[in-house]
């Protein structure tokens, strides 16, 4: 899962990334909305956008609008104050998905998260099931015939990014993209040693992470 935070308040942003970091999220953080929309036209892989209204040089609902007028359907969850209810209802009313009012709790926040996620991806369901591959995304558990599979953060990154495009090639670019960070230097040949690792805890029975050569994977299912 790749987020943005855009979020002026650097103490309060600080805690969103340790919350989310620790829940396996890769997050990246903007302290205002011109740095927003530089970084929402140049990545299209954030999973959601958790976006502050009272943001300098830019307004946050105006990087909503325009995040919108570009047909993004990027979720969005955006933060403000008590007792800003105008800001929030032009918020929801300019395409926002979620909102709460500062001060939250971090167990609300992640909650919402998930469930944001969950609905970008198509469905409310905590649940992917690829044959006997099941994955939980809310406790980011991964079992096949109902036996835990051991796995590190990054082959969870993986396997999730994998099951949620099951069926259709992902690049090693947008492996990188949805999974890294800024300024997180990840190359190819650690994505390689990464999926070899993979492969070797989850291709049982009828399951596979295919390599189309010079193009990327594919999670498929073995029929017969």
């Amino acid at each position: 899962m790749r987020i943005l935070i855009a979020e002026d308040d650097q103490v309060l942003a600080d805690g969103l990334l340790r919350g989310l970091r620790t829940a396996g999220a890769a997050v990246d953080h903007v302290a205002d909305g011109c740095e927003a929309e530089a970084a929402l036209l140049t990545n299209t892989e954030f999973d959601l956008l958790i976006l502050d209204l009272g943001l300098p040089r830019l307004h946050g609902l105006e990087v909503l609008r325009r995040l919108r007028a570009r047909g993004s359907a990027l979720p969005v969850l955006i933060l403000t104050a008590a007792d800003s209810v105008d800001e929030r209802v032009k918020g929801l009313d300019l395409g926002a998905d979620d909102y709460m009012a500062k001060p939250f709790a971090l167990q609300e926040l992640e909650a919402r998260v998930r469930a944001l996620t969950r609905r970008g991806m198509g469905g409310a369901c905590a649940t992917i099931k690829h044959g006997p591959l099941l994955y939980d995304q809310t406790g980011r558990v991964a079992t096949i015939d109902g036996k835990l599979i051991e796995l590190s953060a990054r082959e969870l990154g993986l396997l999730e990014v994998l099951l949620q495009r099951a069926g259709r090639l992902v690049s090693k670019d947008q492996l990188i993209e949805r999974l890294c960070e800024w300024g997180e230097e990840v190359s190819n040949n650690a994505i390689e040693v990464y999926i070899h690792r993979l492969r070797k805890k989850i291709e049982k029975g009828p399951i596979r992470i295919a390599t189309v050569r010079g193009l990327g994977y594919c999670l498929e299912k073995i029929s017969g």
